[in-house]
């Protein structure tokens, strides 16, 4: 299995970081079998593209929540790096707080 689990939604609340925000937290290493997709489908022409990244961050986002680590953006880049045979990419990582806190 790649990914921890497949989802079709986001499960944590909505958080309105800006890319600028993204931007100005460091990329970590996580491992592809840690991470839940909050996207079923994804399309075949931007997994192919070489230049998947050129308007957007070079790093997946990802935000870790009630103990899950969530892909919210940047699964065409995982998958890559999967069919790569590597195991693990550098994400920005936004810690939101548990449920309930």
């Amino acid at each position: 299995m790649i990914f921890r689990a497949v989802r079709d939604g986001r499960p944590y609340p909505e958080h309105n970081f800006t890319l600028k925000q993204w931007a100005e937290i460091p990329p970590r290493p996580l491992r592809l079998d840690q991470l839940i997709t909050t996207k079923r489908e994804l399309a075949l022409d931007k997994l192919l593209a070489e230049d998947s990244t050129f308007y957007g961050d070079l790093f997946p986002h990802v935000v870790q929540w009630n103990g899950g680590l969530y892909l919210e953006d940047g699964l065409h880049r995982a998958l890559r790096a999967a069919l790569q045979q590597r195991n693990q990419i550098h994400a920005r990582v936004l810690v939101l707080g548990d449920q309930g806190e």
